[in-house]
């Protein structure tokens, strides 16, 4: 998570599914949005269908369950991370091999699974910038759930909690998209972003570079920046009411409490997504801020101790990361992309 923060707006509703009133349950069936090439593709993007053409997908009750994400699998990655680092200085920061090796790994993964993944470049700080998109084939082309999650690390560390935490876990979620065989009612996109830590630059350029008919295409961004904090919370986005409900709602399934997210605000990649009116949501386990004991009452760990003691530092390595957190947001990711993906 980045340590600049960005002034938060809050979005009215852009959708009908995001206006009508009932239950989360119904709620979190309905997204609307389309496939759209990312701008380094060369496919001519189709033209929008008008607002009140696009459908309105099923209910969570009749959607498919998520599968079960392999902890060991998210884990996997994050160890592959840890190594990159270590072969590259000691970090997965902007502008250091780190990072384009980070993104190379991931690329291979989503290629072989069946992904259209394109890399967009950038320049932030005198050095070149990646981003990477991952589109899953099929689902209505006019609509998009788009998760993501930042890929660089600050230079002082490998970043394994933040940001290879969410990273790994969209990582997992989209190659269970691929081994399920999952045709998604609304299309289904994946990214990891460069030079958050700079100022969320990477996910800024995005949407900066999407025509603004492109932008419209995307109903809902969830994004997953820090999931798997040593001494974990367990916080919810709050920015958009129905997509806090798919997590909310989850969780409290699992009998896990919940609050609302707000050490971040402005200071992850929703921000870019959230200023231009796109719905907003995601999960988050804590950084520098401290344990209360109520808090550490709720969900155990220790009170008046920060969620991640090693946020920035050298020591956010594979020892920096809560299993049980990392796990628990993991699955709530992949019920997020099966709920909204609305499967027929």
């Amino acid at each position: 998570m980045s340590s600049h923060p960005t002034r938060r707006t809050v979005s009215s509703p852009r959708r009908a599914w995001l206006r009508r009133a009932g239950t989360a349950t119904a709620a979190a069936g309905a997204i609307a949005g389309l496939v759209v090439a990312s701008p380094t593709a060369t496919a001519s993007p189709s033209a929008p269908a008008p607002t009140e053409a696009r459908t309105v997908s099923q209910s969570t009750s009749s959607a498919l369950a998520a599968p079960d994400i392999s902890l060991t699998n998210v884990k996997g990655h994050l160890n592959q991370l840890q190594s990159i680092a270590s072969r590259n200085g000691g970090n997965r920061a902007h502008g250091r091999p780190g990072y384009r090796a980070s993104i190379d790994y991931i690329k291979a993964k989503l290629d072989a699974a069946g992904y259209t993944t394109s890399i967009q470049q950038f320049t932030a700080s005198g050095a070149t910038g990646y981003n990477l998109i991952a589109d899953w084939p099929g689902g209505d082309p006019q609509n998009v759930v788009m998760a993501g999650a930042h890929l660089d690390s600050v230079s002082a560390g490998p970043g394994i909690n933040d940001n290879g935490s969410g990273s790994a876990a969209i990582l997992e979620t989209a190659l269970a998209v691929s081994r399920e065989g999952l045709k998604p009612t609304q299309h289904l996109r994946f990214a990891w972003w460069g030079a958050e830590e700079l100022g969320i630059l990477g996910s800024r350029h995005y949407v900066n570079t999407l025509p603004s008919t492109e932008r419209s295409k995307i109903d809902a961004y969830l994004n997953f920046d820090m999931v798997g904090s040593p001494n974990p919370g367990y916080f919810v986005y709050d920015d958009d009411r129905r997509l806090e409900a798919v997590f909310k709602d989850w969780f409290a399934a699992k009998g896990v409490s919940t609050e609302i997210e707000t050490e971040g605000d402005g200071r992850s990649d929703h921000a870019s997504f959230q200023r231009v009116g796109i719905p907003v949501g995601g999960l988050f386990t804590g950084a520098g801020r401290t344990k209360t004991a109520a808090q550490a009452q709720k969900w155990g760990g220790t009170a008046g101790q920060a969620f991640d003691r090693c946020y920035h530092r050298s020591c956010d390595t594979t020892a920096n990361i809560n299993d049980t957190a990392l796990d628990r947001n993991s699955d709530a990711i992949a019920h997020a992309i099966w709920t909204l993906g609305a499967p027929s």
